[in-house]
């Protein structure tokens, strides 16, 4: 077997069935030879950015990949921030992985060899923004929209919710154009006109391209539950926004204005050498536990990892070294999971020390039980109780180090990430911890990081670094050779 190569359960090939989209990029574009250098001409982009939170960029974003994907083009999506479920709606629309973009996280050097490795190949790349367009970390620049449109000279379309207002929207597209210099806004969609004279009012003083006129539709919308939109599998109607768009959007004049991005600063960026260690990890991949950042699977590939895909809700645990379990929503299919066996070989191989590495919903996964409308039991791996909540108990970044020689962690690690959840981790008294945290919440008092045996549980998702995922690597191997 190859180093680095994609493994499904034996006698599965349910994946794609599940998702509707195949979870893994099968261009391997992390090269295991060694290293040399992408020389090649700019990728049409543009970042789509909205003025706020809830201003339609995500169904318009949706809407954009869908209709030029109709024209037969190789759209190339990303995510500006942490997201993980408007990227699953990206992949479903554009049968390419959808990619996050996220300066905190990955640092700007990340975000530009992110971009360069997932656009080989495309026709062009749309980059759906995050809250307002300025919105970034403390009031900083840092992990906002128009910092990673600076990152990658990407000319910026603003979307604008156009409800309520007529003359007002040319001061808020004046204040956009004229706060930030360094950002290039090329164009506007004006969105949720309310009538043919709505539009006229607007247009009659316009100082910039309109670049689409959208009506508003409140027959297209997709359902949402308390982490946010409904994943892609659930049958959901962003991609019928593309009809919208063709017919209100100017799909040659949007091209146009992507057409325009220059190179990109940096944009020569090594590839690296893979790794000739061989190790199988499991990963958990169904509708309870399906967030997972590419780039994380990408890192474990490059590493030396065959990634074997399973499902705790249907399938036995594969023959593996080690296993990584993302979030998602266990909480939802807690009933199933309690009465599946692969709870219990989880916590069998986990008491012979097998590496495991779970996150928020893995975490709580990998406790004694969850309380979700009734109580049921888990794997009883990590040393705590779970139990739902009615409000969030956590949202933002997540910044800390790792605190104790835990095997599967190297000691002082820095360690950065994401954290969103509406439940609660209650852990015994005698719980240890791998993390100390300077900014989040972690399973309290700013710690993370559950251990027991070679178990690591954490409420945040991680973003891997590239020392990260070899120490993970290197305990695989090493619990394989015993």
């Amino acid at each position: 077997m190859i180093a680095g190569s994609i493994v499904m359960a034996e006698g599965r090939s349910w994946i794609p069935d599940i998702t509707g989209f195949p979870l893994i990029d099968r261009q391997d574009n992390y090269s295991r030879t060694e290293s040399q250098d992408f020389k090649k001409q700019p990728v049409p982009r543009f970042v789509l950015a909205g003025t706020h939170s809830g201003c339609g960029k995500t169904t318009i974003a949706s809407g954009l990949m869908a209709a030029l994907t109709a024209r037969g083009m190789q759209v190339q999506p990303f995510k500006v921030g942490p997201d993980f479920i408007d990227p699953t709606h990206h992949t479903e629309i554009c049968r390419r992985i959808s990619r996050n973009l996220d300066s905190f996280m990955m640092g700007d050097q990340g975000v530009i060899e992110t971009f360069n490795r997932a656009s080989e190949g495309a026709d062009v790349a749309i980059i759906e923004g995050v809250m307002g367009l300025f919105d970034g970390i403390d009031g900083t620049k840092t992990a906002s929209t128009a910092h990673v449109a600076s990152l990658l000279h990407a000319p910026v379309i603003l979307v604008i919710d156009v409800r309520g207002m007529s003359g007002s929207v040319h001061a808020i597209i004046h204040g956009y154009r004229t706060y930030n210099p360094d950002i290039t806004i090329s164009g506007v969609i004006f969105n949720r006109i309310g009538s043919p004279r709505h539009r006229q009012i607007i247009d009659s003083s316009r100082s910039i391209t309109a670049l689409g006129w959208i009506p508003r539709r409140e027959d297209i919308a997709v359902p949402s539950r308390h982490l946010g939109l409904a994943m892609a599998h659930e049958k959901t109607s962003m991609g019928e926004f593309g009809k919208v768009v063709r017919e209100y959007c100017d799909l040659d004049a949007i091209l146009k204005v992507a057409s325009r991005a220059p190179p990109i600063t940096g944009s020569s960026v090594k590839k690296e050498a893979g790794s000739d260690t061989c190790v199988r990890i499991g990963v958990a991949w169904d509708p309870a536990f399906c967030f997972y950042y590419q780039d994380n699977l990408d890192r474990l590939r490059l590493s030396g990892a065959d990634l074997v895909f399973f499902s705790p809700l249907k399938d036995r645990l594969p023959d593996i070294d080690g296993l990584y379990i993302g979030g998602g929503y266990p909480e939802l299919y807690a009933e199933t999971l309690s009465e599946s066996h692969c709870r219990t070989d989880i916590r069998k191989m986990a008491e012979t020390g097998m590496p495991v590495y779970g996150e928020c919903g893995g975490l709580i996964y990998l406790t004694s039980g969850i309380a979700s409308g009734g109580s049921y039991p888990l794997c009883d791996v990590l040393p705590a109780r779970a139990e739902m909540t009615k409000t969030v108990q956590a949202l933002g970044y997540v910044q800390g180090r790792t605190v104790t020689g835990w095997s599967c962690v190297p000691a002082r690690q820095p360690i950065r990430g994401h954290e969103f959840h509406y439940s609660r981790v209650i852990p015994d008294r005698d719980a240890r911890y791998a993390i100390e945290l300077q900014r989040g919440k972690g399973i309290e008092d700013k710690l993370d990081g559950l251990v027991q045996n070679c178990t690591l549980g954490t409420y945040m998702h991680t973003y891997f670094s590239k020392s990260f995922a070899r120490h993970f690597i290197k305990c695989c191997d090493s619990y394989r050779k015993r």
